[in-house]
């Protein structure tokens, strides 16, 4: 039962992943045919991070509430649809109107899961289920760039959103599975979970490092999900049709880079695999800064980035309840998700905004500023959670 459960946890987050890299793919078209500026990206994306933000930092008091099992059909019916309602939008109001149930399925989806895998699986469970988000986010490019091919982006989210659905049909039939896959560990675990105010927790120095962590490193995500596309474009001459191709090779990298993450993470502990990752990401990055070849570097960089951010999210998710405990472990992760999508709402404003005075040409830079903020709180972390661990707390 629990194997079998498990598959289902995999395709709920490839359904997670699925719309989360479709509106990047397809706003070079979008904001041409709706005669937008190009910043106006930012709004629609702000509304989508604002619910998960909410749904993130209330997960907690809805997981006690309604149990993994409903939150999680609930939240990826919610986002089948939203993708439908895209697929109908003719103008800039619908997609901030469907925006709010796309953003508010996310978080709560989201929160839910990695607790329960953080809890009830190991370290290659947990990069696994983060792997099979990397194949949502890489199947969506894929999808839009069939509905880009006949000029219709649209198209794109109507394929989507027949995927979501069939996925949130899996999730609903498996709905009295989960009572059965760990009914020993119920009490023993989810029942410690606590409800702890967001203000105590930002009391504790390693909470305060790792909020920033998911801050900078969900950056690096964000920002090439929704911006590659674009970028390719206007900087590198490349059509939308074959952006949207190339894109994916970053959802690619990031599938793979978590796949590998789980086939190793018997042998390699989640510290190293982060750093290495690091190492991968910082190659990626300077292939994005050299536009001679344009296409051949703009596709493997984006690869290795993807590739290299791959491991960070999923090993420092699984870490939670390592530096923790069980009894905040499930606070915690809902905090973090909370602040990831902070980031994730955020930065990409802040990239638009510049981008609309200077051009897209900042890409690179903007991901190395990124890149090194999040070398710096991945030691704060780490000397954090020594000191918590010296003083014996």
């Amino acid at each position: 039962m629990a194997t079998l459960l498990l598959v289902v946890i995999y395709c709920a987050y490839i359904g997670l992943g699925v719309p989360d890299s479709l509106f990047g793919t397809a706003w070079p078209a979008i904001y041409r045919e709706l005669d937008l500026p190009v910043s106006a990206q930012s709004a629609v994306t702000m509304i989508i991070s604002s619910g998960t933000i909410i749904s993130s930092f209330m997960s907690t008091r809805i997981i006690n509430r309604f149990g993994t099992a409903i939150v999680t059909a609930v939240s990826t019916t919610l986002t089948a649809i939203a993708l439908l309602g895209f697929s109908q939008s003719g103008n800039f109001l619908f997609l901030c109107l469907f925006a709010v149930p796309l953003g508010l399925g996310a978080g709560t989806v989201d929160a839910a899961q990695n607790s329960y895998v953080a809890m009830h699986y190991n370290a290659r469970q947990m990069s696994f289920l983060h792997c099979f988000y990397g194949i949502g986010v890489s199947v969506s490019p894929y999808l839009m760039s069939i509905g880009l091919h006949e000029n219709e982006w649209r198209k794109g989210y109507m394929l989507a959103f027949t995927l979501q659905a069939a996925i949130s049909i899996i999730t609903i039939v498996a709905i009295p599975l989960w009572k059965k896959a760990h009914p020993q560990t119920k009490t023993a675990k989810e029942k410690k979970a606590k409800n702890v105010p967001i203000l105590t927790l930002a009391k504790m120095p390693a909470v305060r490092a790792t909020w920033m962590l998911f801050i900078t490193s969900c950056g690096i995500e964000v920002i090439s999900t929704h911006w590659s596309s674009t970028f390719l474009v206007q900087c590198r001459g490349i059509t939308p049709e074959f952006a949207a191709k190339t894109t994916m090779l970053y959802f690619v990298g990031l599938a793979a880079g978590r796949f590998i993450s789980g086939l190793v993470a018997n042998k390699i502990k989640p510290w190293p695999q982060i750093k290495i990752g690091c190492a991968v990401l910082f190659i990626g990055l300077v292939m994005l800064f050299i536009p001679g070849t344009g296409r051949l570097l703009a596709s493997l960089g984006l690869f290795l980035v993807g590739f290299g951010i791959g491991p960070m999210y999923p090993n420092l998710t699984y870490l939670t309840p390592i530096h923790f405990g069980d009894k905040l472990s499930q606070a915690v992760i809902g905090s973090q998700m909370g602040f990831a999508y902070v980031g994730i709402m955020v930065l990409p404003i802040v990239f638009g905004l510049i981008a609309q005075s200077l051009t897209t040409s900042i890409f690179p830079y903007f991901q190395a500023a990124l890149f090194l903020l999040t070398l710096l709180c991945m030691h704060l972390l780490q000397s954090s959670v020594r000191k918590t661990e010296s003083k014996g707390e």
